[in-house]
């Protein structure tokens, strides 16, 4: 056992334990360097509840294993002999009994003998047998030999059997040789269990006896080092700052004076003047700790209401804009030459406010973590192929060299954000190229895995703008917002889908010098991706298909109407969702397809639609067509498993998504 200070003897009347001591226990004192030790310096290692568990523990450990190693050992002695006397027992007694019958051959009489053992219940299975061809097996041949252990005894010929007229040739006393041989089996599983049994029995009582040991010590060791446990957590509190703590050890004895209450006491009044001289500082921190709350709480209250606002100027606006989209594609085709040009301007401006709408729905998306990634091994040889495809018109009409370097690599990543964040980079730097420039897209590999570039050699951008240019809405060169540059929402957009992949989007420009907006992903062998799928085949046209519209504003049914029509598909409008519920249900008419509005006439809900066509004609693409962005739809729409087209829809996406879907008519 160390040895302890003697003005830290815990020999004398403990201090009573009160309330304002810390829960947490205080870091082990560290001993002083040696060059600060003189040589009268006490040295003690450990601490004192440490020795007084080993000295009390420990003894009484050895003492109970010991005892109840033996008692254990002879309680399993003693199973196993009467285990194995039982047995040899029940082999002799057949073997007494079965001597006449196997001599004289009388199976009958064996197999009596054989099932009277039997039911004695000690044995499983018995066989008799000798050397003339005789086996007699009484009890089920189990196939786990495990489970049973054998006992064999041999059969011969008792005194009184030497009389008989049929006693062999040359015998001359009885048991000279043996005749046959018994074999009893005993099942192992009880016994087995007995000595679990047994073994759990000493081993809780050890448990027992240790438990006791340890509570009886642990309460003496309590005893003896709480007062000085208190000081030492008290100490460790005024250093991290707690002034308010305080030991409350006390004197319980009236002999004298004892050191731990003087030191407990002393310390109580430094701690009392620390307080003092800190309450003015903590005052000043609680004034600023509540301005920075303030100022806190207000912008996020102001970003609530910014996401409000756009989900619900986002769905107001879609549903008109889908209307526009719906009546201006079904006018093109029929429009003169003199109406064409207004009708491709007012086609143009259309789309021109679906990109602003999608690119707000996307802001909403990422802001309402309803987008998943599916992770998966992507060769940018073939993302690159597909991007360079999509902008070598731009760049060809910018007059601006697009170059693509893979470097034959793959990474592992979502190809549709990839696909998208290395998009709106190339559209970004095809914009802010200058005539004859270049915009270079290449791959590389670095320390944390392939980290993906794209360069050009426009303006560049000041150091005053990049920390702002990821925010919505900003742009740089763009005060009169000319919408044919954009809306200020891509570079957003890049940040938060590169952040739901796990990486950050890096800039580094000067003025006049370019820009160089980069990412790192992680990186795959490209020998593991998969080959590309063949493209499937042209779409079968829609002449024929049932579709069944649900919305409530009179323009959107009435375009639907016109454009589906128009494509050949037979089409049924209805404005309530109690009223298309009951056309999917009269079991009448099969559609091929139900599009419906989430928002209905009075407190119809476009979900409930979905949920009774696909109740009541599961074969129906069920589509939910809406404009609504706000975070909570998106995430139930999601949980739900609802297929959703945002408005206003494109003409060529809901075209392309019913033909994927096209049934011909039994008819």
């Amino acid at each position: 056992m160390s040895s302890v200070p003697p003005s830290h003897d815990p020999a004398g009347p403990s201090g009573t334990e009160g309330a304002g001591a810390p829960s947490q226990s205080p870091p082990s004192p560290s001993p002083p360097p040696a060059s600060f030790q003189s040589p009268h310096t006490l040295v003690v290692r450990g601490n004192l509840q440490r020795d007084l568990f080993r000295l009390g523990v420990v003894p009484c450990a050895a003492v109970a294993l010991a005892l109840t190693g033996w008692f254990t050992h002879n309680r399993l002695q003693t199973l196993e002999a009467a285990f194995d006397a039982e047995g040899q027992a029940v082999a002799r007694q057949v073997a007494a009994m079965s001597d006449l019958s196997l001599y004289a051959g009388d199976v009958p009489a064996l197999q009596n003998v054989a099932n009277a053992a039997l039911r004695g219940g000690q044995v499983t299975r018995v066989e008799i047998s000798n050397s003339a061809g005789i086996y007699v097996t009484a009890g089920p041949k189990t196939a786990s030999l495990a489970q049973l252990r054998m006992f064999t005894s041999p059969v011969t010929l008792r005194e009184a059997s030497r009389a008989s007229a049929f006693a062999p040739a040359g015998s001359t006393a009885a048991g000279d040789t043996p005749i046959g041989l018994v074999q009893t089996f005993r099942d192992t599983t009880a016994y087995t269990r007995e000595r679990s049994r047994s073994l759990i029995a000493g081993i809780g009582i050890a448990l027992v006896a240790l438990m006791a040991a340890w509570a009886s010590v642990r309460h003496m060791a309590r005893t003896v080092a709480r007062p000085l446990r208190r000081v030492s957590r008290t100490v460790a509190a005024l250093e991290a700052g707690h002034f308010e703590v305080r030991c409350d050890v006390v004197e319980g004895g009236t002999r004298g004076t004892h050191e731990l209450a003087v030191l407990a006491h002393d310390i109580d009044r430094l701690a009392e003047r620390l307080q003092r001289n800190r309450q003015i500082s903590e005052e000043r921190v609680r004034e600023a700790t509540a301005v920075a709350l303030q100022r806190m709480a207000e912008a996020e209250q102001a970003a609530l209401s910014r996401a409000r606002f756009l989900a619900a100027a986002s769905h107001d606006l879609r549903q008109p804009l889908h209307a526009m989209g719906l009546f201006i594609d079904g006018l093109l085709p029929g429009a003169t030459p003199a109406q064409r040009p207004a009708v491709l301007r007012l086609q143009e401006s259309t789309e021109f406010m679906g990109v602003l709408l999608d690119d707000l729905l996307e802001i909403s998306r990422l802001d309402a973590q309803v987008l998943t990634p599916a992770i998966a091994k992507v060769p940018l040889a073939e993302l690159f192929d597909q991007l360079d495809a999509q902008h070598a018109a731009a760049a060809v009409e910018a007059r601006v060299r697009l170059r693509w370097s893979d470097r034959g690599l793959a990474v592992r990543t979502d190809a549709a954000m990839l696909r998208r964040i290395v998009g709106n980079l190339v559209t970004n730097a095809l914009r802010h190229a200058p005539e004859g420039g270049t915009v270079l897209v290449a791959a590389r590999r670095s320390a944390g895995g392939v980290r993906i570039e794209v360069r050009d050699n426009g303006v560049g951008i000041a150091p005053i703008h990049q920390g702002r240019i990821f925010e919505e809405f900003y742009q740089v060169a763009n005060t009169e917002r000319d919408r044919r540059r954009g809306f200020g929402l891509g570079l957003a957009i890049c940040a938060r889908i590169a952040a739901l992949l796990g990486t950050r989007i890096t800039v580094r420009s000067a003025l006049q010098a370019g820009s160089t907006f980069a990412f790192t992903l992680p990186a795959a062998r490209l020998a593991d991706v998969a080959p590309p799928q063949p493209a499937p085949m042209a779409p079968a046209p829609l002449v024929g298909l049932r579709c069944l519209v649900v919305d409530d504003d009179p323009a959107i049914l009435d375009g639907s109407r016109a454009l589906l029509e128009q494509w050949g598909c037979q089409v049924e409008c209805v404005s309530t969702g109690a009223e298309a519920i009951a056309r999917l249900g009269t079991g009448d008419i099969h559609y091929d397809a139900v599009l419906c509005d989430l928002q209905l006439a009075g407190d119809g809900d476009g979900v409930d639609v979905i949920d009774a066509a696909r109740r009541l004609q599961p074969e129906a693409l069920a589509v939910l067509v809406s404009g609504a962005t706000g975070p909570e739809v998106l995430q139930r729409l999601r949980h739900g498993g609802v297929m959703l087209l945002t408005k206003p829809v494109a003409p060529a996406k809901l075209r392309a998504l019913l033909t994927t879907r096209r049934q011909v008519p039994a008819h």
